[in-house]
């Protein structure tokens, strides 16, 4: 039977331990972590994530920020608002929510969020840090698959990991840190050709393809790990999980898998922030 691969418990003992390292600092100095989350657009599962985000935030004690733009908000507008942020000295994180409207320029936003705050791993420069072995917040989804491995003693040395997705927050950074832990990496997409035969070679599959049950159950090698990334409103991921259970060596589950552990890593890139803000 395969190992199930936890988040949800992983991320809850995270939690724990973050409240009080935010409580100890709170009763010290009298001051909390914030986190600013700024939602351009009602995009319905957008402002659920900022929701989960925020609540998130609440269940450690530490503050939010909570800023809500228009649709129609223009780049000049958003990277404004990110720049009072920025020069904000109350302020530890930054997230712009992904995606933004149309006639943003994202990549543009992104990169203007100061590296200092960049707690969820979104700028150029946060990315090239973490790509070279520099200290770097690095994005949270690829952390915190990062951590789940970890804590199940996942070997990582030398196996041949396939990432089907390449998003510059997901599959990208998750490639970069997989190779920085010596493993061989493929970088795999919706338009790779022969993509069967790349993802049959994964000791290691990450699924990042944002596209429900892409990757079919009869694709994956016996005994690998399988990591789902994806979520998508039919309560599945990218990933056809149902048929792999007696076939692999472990597995996340959707949900309860990398979702919480994205989380939890974004409360501690959070806290870090803060506790390096106060050291200058």
């Amino acid at each position: 039977m395969a190992i199930v691969l936890d988040g949800k418990s992983l991320s809850q003992s995270m939690e724990k331990k973050l409240a009080k390292r935010v409580s100890i600092i709170k009763d010290k100095i009298g001051k909390n972590p914030i986190l600013a989350t700024v939602l351009v657009g009602n995009d319905p599962a957008s402002a659920t994530y900022i929701k989960m985000k925020v609540n998130a935030c609440k269940r450690i004690g530490m503050e939010s920020i909570k800023i809500e733009l228009p649709k129609e908000t223009t780049t000049s507008e958003l990277l404004d608002k990110i720049d009072k942020l920025n020069v904000n000295t109350e302020v530890n994180g930054i997230i712009l929510q992904h995606p933004v409207p149309e006639q943003i320029n994202e990549r543009q936003c992104f990169n203007a969020i100061n590296i200092e705050k960049d707690v969820d791993g979104v700028t150029c420069l946060g990315f090239g840090n973490m790509s070279m072995g520099e200290s770097a917040y690095g994005s949270c989804t690829p952390i915190g698959i990062m951590r789940l491995l970890k804590h199940y003693d996942i070997e990582i040395t030398g196996k041949h990991a396939v990432i089907v997705g390449r998003s510059p927050i997901l599959g990208k950074p998750m490639a970069m840190m997989l190779l920085n832990e010596n493993a061989t990496v493929t970088i795999c997409h919706s338009k790779t050709k022969n993509l069967t035969n790349h993802v049959k070679q994964a000791d290691l599959l990450v699924g990042a393809v944002g596209i429900p049950k892409f990757i079919k159950s009869d694709w994956i090698n016996e005994n690998s790990v399988v990591v789902d990334a994806g979520y998508h409103p039919e309560n599945c991921g990218d990933i056809d999980l149902d048929h792999i259970k007696d076939k692999c060596f472990a597995y996340t589950p959707v949900p309860g898998g990398v979702g919480p552990m994205t989380i939890a890593c974004l409360l501690r890139n959070t806290t870090i922030s803060f506790k390096n803000h106060l050291k200058k």
